[in-house]
């Protein structure tokens, strides 16, 4: 059971993002380009691929409307596939959990050809290539 002080810092922490991040006014995607545009109360247009966002990355365009504004502006959610993203930390970059933003970049790196990977792999292979799993 939460206690109550638990309460007085979220009210506080909620308090001091109402002053200093931007809120969601409206929110759709536009067909045209692809993209997610949000609209700011900074009247700044922030926009996105769905591809790149956790819990939207295989919809269909037809899932990626409506999209619902919470009431404190924060989050955004897409109600055909059960799937929030968070307006504070999609403005910092993150277009999803650590866990999952992590594994992203490990399919980037995963797909580098740089000279230096290439030798690293010959070099490899001349051992004997990766060991074999254990069972």
């Amino acid at each position: 059971m939460a206690r109550s002080d638990h309460f007085g810092r979220a009210k506080l922490r909620a308090r001091q993002l109402q002053g200093s991040v931007p809120k969601a006014l409206a929110a759709h995607y536009d067909r045209t380009s692809g993209l997610i545009v949000v609209r700011l109360s900074s009247r700044l247009n922030v926009s996105f691929s769905p591809h790149d966002a956790q819990g939207l990355e295989h919809a269909r365009p037809s899932q990626l409307e409506p999209i619902e504004i919470s009431p404190s502006g924060f989050g955004i959610h897409f109600p055909k596939l059960d799937a929030d993203l968070y307006l504070p930390g999609l403005l910092e970059g993150f277009l999803g959990s650590q866990r999952w933003m992590a594994s992203r970049l490990g399919q980037v790196g995963g797909k580098s050809r740089s000279t230096a990977k290439r030798a690293a792999a010959r070099a490899n292979g001349k051992l004997g290539g990766r060991p074999k799993k254990a069972v």
